[in-house]
């Protein structure tokens, strides 16, 4: 009777202990080989990358070429084995191929990922009656609205109403009118504009 008592309970734990350890398993393959991972400053796989931008470079197995590099106002970032390469105007996955290429000299089936962790290039200006104004990143898709609530509001003698944006486009300042109070209330919500690169928000 006590044999019997034994067999069943070590055949209990044996259950209870099957699916732990196939969560520990799946838990280890999800996790990087570092313990960490760099966190992408941008979704969008269309992201151009740009002069002070820093990068995160990653090879497969290879941690002596594995890290985090700014891309200088040349728009080259520096790697070993390959010095100086051309970063601006490319995309990370262009960047990835292109450094894959070029790594295919040194290294066997080389497997990079490139991933922008700081965007430094493309910036809007918030002057005037903020709370904080100065440069900020552009994140994709901000809006007016969206970088106003990044100053941390306004101070007591800002004219909501009169607020605009100006953007230099072809050699030419547009100006376009954003009515805080009518945005906030859901009116004239086209006003608030997706912002560009460079764009200047005034508040009066």
């Amino acid at each position: 009777m006590a044999k019997r008592l034994t067999l069943w309970a070590t055949l209990a734990l044996l259950l209870l202990a099957t699916p732990m350890q196939a969560q520990d398993d799946a838990a280890k393959k999800q996790t990087p080989q570092d313990g960490t991972a760099a966190a992408s400053a941008t979704p969008d796989p269309n992201y151009v990358i740009g002069p002070q931008d820093v990068l995160d470079i990653s090879v497969w197995k290879e941690a002596e070429l594995t890290r985090s590099v700014p891309v200088r106002p040349d728009g080259k970032i520096s790697l070993p084995l390959l010095n100086d390469v051309q970063a601006a105007g490319l995309t990370p996955t262009e960047l990835a191929e292109q450094l894959t290429t070029n790594l295919k000299k040194f290294v066997t089936n080389p497997q990079v990922t490139v991933i922008v962790t700081q965007i430094n290039s493309q910036r809007v200006y918030i002057l005037g009656e903020a709370t904080r104004p100065g440069a900020y990143p552009l994140l994709p898709g901000m809006t007016v609205l969206q970088a106003l609530s990044s100053a941390g509001g306004f101070t007591l003698f800002a004219k909501l109403k009169n607020i605009y944006v100006l953007r230099k486009e072809g050699g030419k300042q547009e100006k376009f009118p954003f009515d805080y109070k009518e945005v906030v209330k859901g009116k004239n919500t086209e006003q608030n504009i997706v912002l560009k690169a460079g764009d200047q928000i005034v508040v009066p």
